[in-house]
């Protein structure tokens, strides 16, 4: 066994994993439960035996290559940067499987969830690894597929306008985001990423490309489908918003304008100011909404503007900032909307004007939801202070204090509508009746609490990884 392998199975694992989920129900739905658990485990599992390989490369990439028609390749590009990634999203989707055995054991159609949660995972898997344009794509569609019939997942006939609302809107920019695409190999000739390092692109391209990625990374004025899909699931939004699907946007950016591309001067200019408006205005809709799931998801629109911020500086401290970010807001986000499901479980409501006081019935499910809220905020030793603060610095050193200087603005409005989140669910006058989730469930929402916590303290671990993705990353462009 050797890289080959182990980058290929990847992929394979939880793609061709995903169509055996079906028929291994028809046994039983405990073998299914686990069949289901042991897919995501090994995803996790598999790219660990990738990084001695990758570390130990002079030029710190592998690139395998798979002849397929022509001129055509299949080609993985595997580095510090898709490692991480793919580690991140097959992690933490591997306890929202764990949590999901309790949470939907009584709701029907429980099969066709498993299976899109796993083939929703392999797309991430085979985006994060694409090294060629057009499988980027390929993966990028699977995954707007299945987050489509899961944000649908209770079949309510304004539960599935609300899916097919997420999907046209996504749909949209990948088709644009396409045009992008073949409008650069007009320019080169070819759809290898690794053949174009340090190609120049034109303004149309990038334009083109950011719509694809801010359609799926919900970044304002193409967010408005992410809070609608609080109508699914809790482990399906925590699965969007914490795991997988915004994710990848901000992965695209990373791998096509980091890696890739040269973007003209005059984007370099625009881009952090479109992003910090977006944190901006979606920070500012949370502080008024009043339900737990769209005040998260306005919050996720807002913290990604900070992913997005952290690539576009380019420099060493800002981009390790921003890939950090993904573990770290990924961690906290989590647990908070697994939290928002005990909540939804225990109490039957979701406005917070008809909650508070929960603290008595749901301790282990306050003191997890209040870790991770101190994360997203970013107060230390938590992991998310120090992505933040590597994102800042990072936009400070490349020249634009007066967008750090907005940064720290919507951290402080963050902090004002979490904390008054918190206050109105757990704290004051009691409004309703709850109860404490299963082991299990509180026992997942636990753990990424906890691990918010180490992360930040033990932050050398994943503060050396993440310092050497973002030197590899920004090599083609000096």
């Amino acid at each position: 066994m050797d890289t080959p392998f182990f980058a290929l199975w990847t992929i394979f694992v939880p793609v061709l994993g995903s169509i055996t989920i079906p028929i291994v129900s028809l046994v039983s739905n405990r073998l299914r439960n686990a069949w289901v658990l042991l897919l995501a485990t090994i995803t996790f599992v598999l790219p660990l035996f990738l990084i001695p390989a990758v570390f130990g490369s002079p030029d710190g990439q592998i690139i395998l290559r798979y002849h397929l028609i022509g001129s055509f390749d299949f080609i993985l590009l595997i580095d510090a940067l898709s490692i991480f990634v793919s580690l991140v999203s097959s992690f933490i989707g591997a306890l929202i499987v764990l949590y999901s055995f309790d949470y939907i054991a009584h709701e029907e159609f429980q099969t066709e969830y498993y299976t899109m949660v796993i083939f929703f995972i392999g797309s991430m898997m085979g985006l994060v690894y694409s090294g060629n344009l057009i499988f980027m794509y390929l993966f990028w569609e699977i995954a707007a597929i299945c987050s489509w019939r899961l944000i649908g997942f209770y079949r309510l006939p304004s539960h599935v306008v609300k899916a097919d609302k997420a999907f046209l809107i996504t749909f949209f920019g990948a088709v644009v985001m396409l045009f992008g695409f073949i409008q650069v190999y007009g320019t080169t000739n070819t759809f290898d990423l690794t053949a174009m390092r340090s190609v120049p692109i034109s303004s149309l391209a990038v334009f083109f490309i950011l719509i694809g990625m801010f359609s799926k990374s919900a970044t304002f004025p193409l967010h408005t489908w992410l809070p609608d899909a609080g109508i699914a699931p809790s482990t399906v939004t925590s699965l969007l918003h914490a795991a997988v699907l915004v994710k990848i946007g901000v992965y695209a950016y990373a791998r096509l304008f980091c890696y890739t591309f040269n973007v003209p001067l005059e984007w370099n200019l625009i881009i952090p100011v479109l992003v910090m408006f977006s944190s901006l205005v979606s920070a500012g809709a949370a502080l008024v909404e009043n339900d737990i799931k769209r005040i998260l998801a306005l919050s996720t629109v807002s913290q990604i503007g900070y992913i997005f911020l952290g690539f576009w500086t380019r420099t060493i401290i800002g981009v390790a900032g921003g890939v950090l970010f993904i573990l770290m807001h990924g961690l906290a986000k989590a647990g908070l909307f697994l939290c928002a499901g005990i909540i939804e479980h225990g109490t039957g409501k979701r406005d917070i004007r008809q909650l508070g006081g929960l603290f008595k019935g749901m301790p282990f499910t306050t003191i997890s939801f209040f870790a991770c809220i101190l994360s997203v905020i970013g107060i230390p030793p938590f992991g998310g202070f120090f992505s933040k603060f590597m994102v800042l610095a990072g936009t400070v050193e490349a020249g634009r204090p007066g967008i750090a200087f907005m940064g720290l603005l919507i951290a402080v409005m963050t902090a004002m509508y979490l904390f008054r989140l918190f206050h109105a669910v757990f704290l004051g006058d009691k409004r309703t009746e709850g109860s404490e989730g299963t082991s299990l469930m509180v026992g997942v929402v636990f753990t990424l609490a906890i691990l918010s916590l180490l992360a930040g303290i033990f932050i050398s671990f994943s503060g050396n990884f993440v310092e050497g993705a973002a030197a590899h990353l920004l090599e083609g462009l000096k």
